[in-house]
């Protein structure tokens, strides 16, 4: 398997006030994981950024120009929501996250490699089609999965969402979409409140997994096993998506889940034979929370490495 990590030092830069969870301490910790010797082969790239259009794939023009307006000019971290924050450089970090995800596309639908990891802050899915919250700005799944459709006319583009808060921006957008397939597994009750069973889409391809607080390994593996791959080898996706949150791991200070890197591990195994199976091994992923930095960097390089190895 050869696999392709997008990184780049702008993600650095987008600021968020002191003590916030989503910090770029985050990518920091990953990277010294990847200094390890099992990383060697990683092939590495810098992200590119986007254009500004690439984020009318999944949002409306006025949602783009008012993420556009609440980005400061003066050195400074601004409050645009709840809980989350812009800087200066915000913007231009959330279009290179854009990009990143867009060329991890190109990359796996050309055949350039087997599949890509981005690295990428700020996170995504919890950015609706009209509305910024949860840290997220641009939803950058949705994104590459209109990407991948329109560009390369993938049919069936699955998204699975393993980060312990609901995907509601990915939802919201697909909502209508018999084209994708959104399978997302989460602690229910926890921010943001949706993601019940019964949350089905018009064309019921929304499959979602709630987990209740305080379960762990047992609960994560049958919620797989009873409802995201059933949903999966239904559906028969052309294209995989995965937002890899790795906040359900037993460290993280925001949620109430309890997982260990061999978790992920296992998860992304499944994932990868469902590409294997329908998909020709074409998988991208794309980082979303994890706001434990031992954790983040434990659970993200076990993903990675089991992105490696096949």
């Amino acid at each position: 398997m050869t696999t392709r990590l997008y990184e780049h030092k702008i993600f650095l830069e987008h600021r968020t006030p002191e003590g916030h969870p989503e910090r770029a301490d985050r990518l920091r910790s990953l990277n010294i994981a990847l200094e390890h010797p099992n990383f060697a082969d990683l092939d590495r790239k810098e992200a590119p950024q986007a254009n500004e259009d690439s984020v009318l794939l999944a949002h409306p023009e006025d949602y783009l120009r008012s993420v556009m307006r609440a980005i400061p000019e003066e050195d400074t971290v601004r409050q645009i929501e709840s809980d989350t924050y812009v800087s200066p450089k915000s913007l231009q970090a959330a279009l290179t996250g854009v990009g990143g995800a867009m060329a991890a596309v190109d990359d796996v639908l050309t055949g350039q490699v087997d599949n890509a990891f981005v690295a990428a802050r700020p996170p995504g899915h919890h950015a609706e089609k009209n509305k910024f919250m949860g840290f997220c700005l641009f939803n950058n799944a949705a994104i590459a999965a209109r990407y991948a459709q329109q560009k390369y006319g993938v049919e069936r583009v699955a998204i699975v969402d393993w980060d312990v808060h609901h995907g509601n921006g990915t939802q919201d957008i697909f909502w209508n979409d018999p084209s994708v397939l959104f399978c997302s597994t989460h602690q229910m009750p926890l921010y943001p409140g949706t993601g019940a069973k019964d949350e089905t889409g018009t064309k019921n391809n929304i499959v979602n997994a709630p987990l209740s607080p305080d379960t762990g390994s047992e609960h994560f593996h049958e919620a797989f096993k009873s409802r995201v791959l059933p949903a999966l080898d239904n559906f028969r996706p052309d294209f995989l998506i995965v937002s890899a949150g790795f906040d359900a791991h037993h460290r993280d200070p925001l949620a109430q889940i309890n997982l260990v890197g061999n978790d992920f591990d296992w998860a992304t195994g499944r994932l990868m034979e469902i590409a294997g199976k329908y998909a020709g091994n074409r998988l991208v992923s794309l980082l979303e929370g994890g706001y434990d930095l031992e954790g983040l960097a434990e659970s993200a390089g076990m993903h990675i490495s089991r992105l490696m190895r096949g």
